[in-house]
């Protein structure tokens, strides 16, 4: 998995590709260090093009990746891309410190093909060191992540035909707590000791990350997500699936859309959130979460932060990944404001950019 942890020549294009939406990211620092917004963009993909992480249809997923390309206005090649958690291996192994490089790939080689089911040849492989191992002075505690080769081959086959460069090959959760940190920072105490839920409400699955300390408890997908609500106005309505999905995106719906529509799938989707809460607590020691996060196209939807905290009983709110940066004059605001909290993943893969 090419250079999956490692500094890359810059500057880099965040891009996420999922089941519903290709979303692109590219960020810069102005001279006194302020991370700036400088392009996002977002560009819809048909149901069925992209299923469970994997390219269904490649020609067209292609053609949206490039259309968001040229929408961006970018002359930026550089492109870091994720795969899905479900299309790859990680494992954190201990292993003996004071190795070098070379020597630290002949181990990790040797260890991988206890973890993985594949033969060694059909995966890409990757690894980097964590830091000292817990318990085990002088070892180190090494994170190994692998995952079958055409995975990794139909990302980078995209991003060629897009005309960009994959550099960076990361994972889809990994690029969104990098991006959730920064907010995670900004909680009371700075975010020390805080068990903080992550839900990301895609298309058609919500995900949890529970982390502490960016050491995650608990993760978890859950078959629900943003097309539910779709589905809700095609049968309130009568509109095509086509008009259902612009529609929502406009606001342009009955006057009625709010209490008939949109309040029960908030409240069916802060049921979601509060039972993947309660699969957490009773599969760890744990028995609450200190704040909710909320990221996904369908997270700003009016009521839903209320509706979660009523569930829960945990403080909730919408995650702004771009909240403290500069936005550069290039990103219309008024947009960018309804869409930020669906930019997480774009955004983490970006954040790469100023990783040493």
């Amino acid at each position: 998995m090419g250079s999956l942890f490692k500094r890359q020549p810059l500057p880099l294009l965040g891009v996420d590709i999922s089941s519903s939406s290709i979303k692109l990211v590219e960020l810069g620092r102005d001279s006194a260090g302020t991370l700036v917004l400088e392009r996002c963009v977002v560009e819809q993909l048909d149901r069925g093009w992209v299923s469970d992480g994997n390219v269904e249809k490649f020609d067209e997923v292609a053609d949206a990746l490039r259309r968001a390309v040229k929408k961006s206005g970018t002359r930026t090649r550089n492109a870091a891309l994720a795969l899905p958690p479900s299309a790859v291996i990680t494992k954190r192994i201990i292993l003996p410190g004071g190795m070098t490089e070379q020597e630290l790939e002949v181990q990790v080689e040797s260890e991988a093909s206890q973890y993985i089911p594949f033969s060694l040849d059909e995966v890409s492989l990757d690894f980097c060191v964590v830091g000292p191992a817990k318990g085990a002075p002088g070892d180190v505690e090494v994170l190994l992540a692998a995952s079958r080769k055409e995975k990794v081959q139909d990302r980078e086959g995209l991003a060629e035909a897009a005309g960009l460069k994959p550099v960076i090959m990361d994972i889809e959760t990994h690029a969104a707590r990098l991006a959730a940190a920064r907010l995670i920072r900004g909680l009371p105490g700075r975010g020390a000791d805080a068990v903080v839920a992550l839900f990301e409400v895609g298309g058609y699955t919500t995900s949890l990350q529970v982390i502490r300390n960016e050491d995650v408890l608990y993760e978890r997908d859950q078959a629900f997500g943003g097309a539910q609500l779709t589905q809700l106005i095609v049968r309130q309505y009568g509109f095509s699936q086509e008009e259902a999905e612009t529609k929502k995106r406009s606001g342009e719906l009955p006057d009625d859309y709010a209490s008939a529509v949109l309040r029960p799938f908030a409240e069916s989707l802060a049921q979601e959130i509060g039972r993947a809460l309660q699969f957490f607590f009773t599969s760890t020691p744990y028995h609450r979460v200190d704040h909710i996060l909320l990221a996904g196209g369908s997270a700003p939807l009016p009521g839903l932060t209320e509706q979660v905290i009523q569930t829960t009983g945990s403080a909730c709110s919408v995650v702004d990944p771009f909240d403290g940066m500069d936005i550069g004059s290039g990103v219309r605001r008024k947009k960018l404001a309804r869409e930020a909290p669906s930019y997480l993943t774009a955004c983490g893969l970006a954040l790469r950019r100023f990783l040493q």
